[in-house]
């Protein structure tokens, strides 16, 4: 048995950038269409028209997360490439002034001076790694760990398109039940906030009820707003 395998514990698998786009993709999912169904069943539209705002609300909204994930994690990357270049040439340019600074910064973080020396002088004899400590310790990124922008748009997709799917199913089925369809959709709201919180410190009911009181929040407000318009149309 290796070292690594004693240690006794286990971290939660964080990267890639999948995280954050899938909960945000749920959420925003759920809420999204949650508020939709409110607000036009407030309105006293038919099951039909219901059914037709849901679906264009997932449709829509599953691309433009999609899109919107994708552009945003590749623009991030661009900036962190770009970065990479100039600490690259800076490295080049003025060897000494870079290894004395990280030395400071190794010296910062509380390792004594002639240890921070020997560390900096050992990852600068490799430029590769000089870079990437540099980076590590002047901007807080790996340039080797990146997230990809094709699993933050996927993940975003699938889980916004899941989500809004919910409060749709009871109509989908042939249910006609706008109560039904919400409390679907309060469903989906608490497990994706307890399925969240399993990556946190928060307790799994509490982050529940979190995401439930905010798609109550929307919901109430949509279905007020829907029923004031379908009451001044009518």
């Amino acid at each position: 048995m290796d070292a690594v395998s004693e240690i006794g514990h286990q971290h939660q698998d964080v990267s890639g950038g999948w995280l954050r786009p899938a909960v945000f993709g749920a959420m925003d999912g759920l809420v999204t269409n949650i508020a939709l169904v409110a607000g036009v069943g407030g309105g006293g539209a038919s099951d039909d028209i219901i059914v037709l705002t849901g679906m264009a609300g997932l449709v829509a909204g599953a691309f433009s997360m999609a899109l919107g994930e994708y552009a945003s994690v590749e623009t991030q990357n661009d900036s962190v490439r770009a970065e990479v270049r100039v600490e690259r040439d800076e490295l080049r340019r003025n060897p000494s002034g870079e290894r004395a600074e990280l030395v400071e910064s190794f010296v910062d973080l509380g390792l004594s001076r002639p240890t921070a020396e020997r560390v900096a002088g050992e990852v600068h004899a490799d430029p590769a790694l000089a870079v990437k400590v540099h980076m590590t310790q002047e901007l807080g990124v790996d340039p080797d760990d990146q997230p990809s922008p094709w699993v933050a748009g996927g993940s975003s997709f699938l889980c916004f398109a899941v989500g809004a799917l919910m409060p749709l199913l009871p109509f989908v089925l042939g249910f006609g039940s706008l109560l039904l369809g919400l409390g679907f959709g309060t469903v989906g709201l608490f497990v994706a906030g307890a399925v969240a919180a399993r990556f946190t410190t928060r307790p799994w009911w509490l982050g529940g009820l979190r995401q439930v009181g905010f798609g109550a929040i929307a919901a109430v407000a949509t279905f007020l707003v829907g029923w004031l318009i379908g009451v001044g149309v009518s």
